[in-house]
């Protein structure tokens, strides 16, 4: 889900080229012609807009047409840069990240719950930014800490229902996209192929939880130890988009 462009787009393509039978789903359906003409045996797609409240239908549509799920992977999502604190923008995170969230992984456990014996495995695109909360990104990392959370309340209700579903949370850091400003410095950025490569191994070895890269691993492990009393108080910032105020991918 959110196999349009970026990441997404890439990890259709990997999983495809593995052999995988993937269901690619987004708000575009021009990218998802052009990757399902690459895999034509193995690509199956539909245009679903995680914001709508029929999206579950458009989903459970998709996977009928496949013959079947096994792995639900949800990477859809925005962010922006938002230093002024834009209201239209602060929600619009809101209703795709957290609301969208929620619809869209939500249906996929009722569907391994109710259709598919209890078993499944939902994967999902977070960020390291839902670590703790960033001020020019305030919606943005809150976002991924509620989809953290949501993931880790599912794994507990799978504990209360006896089910055998199976979650993995990827947490990346700065991965290079055509979003990301050609001029700017980007702390231990990554590229997409090398990142992609990452993801893809953790959702086949079943990672419950993987920080792409070891770098932001390390990062990420130093963020926890800092007390909220010094974290609102240390000057953190993060390099500009291509434009500002744009949208920004899974970081």
């Amino acid at each position: 889900m959110g196999a349009t462009s970026g990441i997404g787009l890439q990890l259709a393509g990997q999983f495809a080229s593995k052999g995988w039978m993937v269901g690619a789903a987004g708000r575009s359906g021009q990218p998802l012609r052009r990757l399902a003409s690459l895999y034509p045996r193995n690509i199956r797609w539909r245009v679903i807009d995680i914001n709508m409240t029929e999206a579950p239908e458009g989903m459970e549509a998709l996977v009928e047409e496949m013959g079947g799920m096994d792995v639900y992977f949800h990477v859809a999502g925005i962010g922006y840069d938002n230093l002024p604190l834009r209201g239209r923008e602060e929600i619009a995170e809101m209703e795709t990240n957290v609301v969208g969230f929620t619809r869209m992984v939500g249906a996929a456990f009722r569907w391994f719950r109710d259709r598919n014996g209890g078993a499944g495995h939902i994967a999902a695109v977070t960020s390291v930014a839902g670590t703790n909360g960033i001020g020019r990104m305030a919606a943005y990392s809150a976002s991924k800490s509620c989809q953290q959370v949501y993931i880790r309340a599912l794994e507990q209700l799978c504990v209360i229902e006896k089910l055998g579903i199976r979650f993995t949370d990827i947490r990346p850091g700065w991965i290079r996209t055509p979003l990301l400003d050609d001029d700017s410095d980007y702390p231990m950025l990554m590229s997409l192929p090398y990142a992609v490569g990452k993801i893809v191994r953790a959702v086949e070895r079943r990672r419950r939880v993987a920080v792409v890269d070891w770098r932001w691993n390390l990062l990420v492990g130093l963020w926890r130890l800092v007390p909220n009393w010094l974290w609102v108080r240390l000057p953190v910032s993060t390099p500009p988009l291509a434009s500002r105020g744009g949208a920004k991918e899974e970081t």
